[in-house]
Formats: structure tokens, sequence, C-alpha cells
């Protein structure tokens, strides 16, 4: 197994401005590790800053200082452009929302993930919708699908370019409890035979309760009780 861990965050801080104008830490995370293909829950409540890690992690956001090297790249201090272009080419992103364009198929939502990293490939896109069973709704709008099939189209996305790690965040927020089960199980089983490192945030115990690995982002958070409110 490759010796790199996927995921290795060194003296993270992030904060926003409070309403008051007052300068206000969210996130202090002074060490994280994923190890490659290991498979982690991250728990925590609305409000304390798994989205803004999530996003952190993705290139989404910047970090206030520390460091965050996914697969062994250092995103710290990159532009916005590379940051952008190294999530298409290295990570898988399952977002609550779906973030699908209605106007596309689930085959060309898909495939339009990979043009902004490696390049079109139909193929691949294809095998990734195999890879989540809906390579037979490849040609349906969002709308003609159900929701576990929207989310699975998701999944088929953030696979599709192989990434060594997978980032899900609450990505059972808008499924029934089988529909949930079934997704994690889904991502699970595709990271595994991906050899892809795999970090789930969730406040859903149900999810959490399978995994081996289980950090609480409050443990690992060193910000203030009164700062985490944000």
């Amino acid at each position: 197994m490759d010796p790199t861990p996927a995921l290795l965050i060194r003296d993270l801080v992030k904060s926003y401005a409070s309403p008051s104008g007052r300068k206000l830490e969210v996130l202090h995370i002074p060490a994280f590790e994923l190890r490659a293909g290991q498979q982690v829950a991250l728990r925590g409540e609305s409000g304390l800053g798994k989205t803004t890690l999530m996003h952190i992690i993705a290139g989404i956001l910047e970090a206030d200082s520390g460091s965050v090297a996914v697969g062994g790249t250092v995103l710290t201090g990159l532009s916005e452009a590379r940051r952008d272009r190294f999530r298409a080419e290295r990570l898988g992103y399952i977002f609550q929302t779906f973030n699908l364009l209605q106007g596309l198929t689930a085959l060309e939502n898909v495939e339009l993930g990979l043009t902004f990293g490696r390049g079109s490939d139909p193929r691949a896109a294809m095998e990734a919708l195999e890879r989540v069973g809906l390579s037979h709704r490849a040609h349906y709008l969002p709308r003609q699908l159900s929701t576990g099939q929207q989310q699975r189209v998701a999944v088929a996305r953030a696979l599709a370019n192989r990434p060594c790690l997978i980032l899900a965040d609450e990505p059972t927020g808008n499924l029934d409890l089988a529909r949930g089960r079934a997704v994690i199980a889904l991502l699970r089983d595709s990271a595994a035979a991906l050899g892809s490192a795999l970090l789930v945030a969730s406040h859903d115990t149900d999810v959490l309760g399978g995994f081996e690995d289980r950090f609480d982002l409050a443990a690992l958070n060193r910000v203030p009780a009164h700062e985490e409110e944000l």
C-alpha cells in the first residue's frame, strides 16, 4: 500500500467575521490524517464546521493558516485555478444537495465532471454509472430519476476520475433510512474497489455506526466552545 497519506492536515485554522466584525475561529485542527484506502466517519452537529472543513480539504475554501495535503500534494498556497484543477483530477466530492445540472442527462452530468480534470471521457462516465447500477438510466434527466437515483448519479460523478480521496458531506441528508444505508454501502464498496480513501462527514448516528474508524469533530477542533456556535 502507498505509504503517502491520502490526507494530511497540520495546524489548520479558519476564521470568519461575525456580524459585529469580530474575527471568530471556527476551525483549529492541530493534526488529522487518513491513510491510503482508509474509510473514516467524521461526526459533527450542524454549525460545528463540518462543511467548512470538507471545503478546505477539497480546495473550495482557503484556510487562514496551516497545511492540507492530499495524496502528497500540498493544496495550501495554490491558486484557486490550480486547486480547482487538482480537485477535478484527484478528488471525488459528494454533496448533500447532489448539485446535478437539470438540463443534462445522468451520463452528461458525470462526464461534465471529467471535463474539468483529465478531459471528456464518455466511456469512463458510463463505467462510473455502471458501478452505481444506473447505466440503464444514463440518458435520463435528473427530474426523471428518484431522489436515491439522483444521489447515485452524484456518487458516480465523484468516482469517475478514480480519485485518491472521496469526500462525502452529509450524503444521506436527503434520503430515507433505507436509501441512506444503500448509498453508504455503495460508497464504501466503491472506495474499496478503487483503493480510494473515504471521509464521510455526518451527524447521522446510523451512518456513523458502520465505520470502525470514527472521529468527533468537536474533539479534533481546538476552537473554544463559545466560538463553535458559528
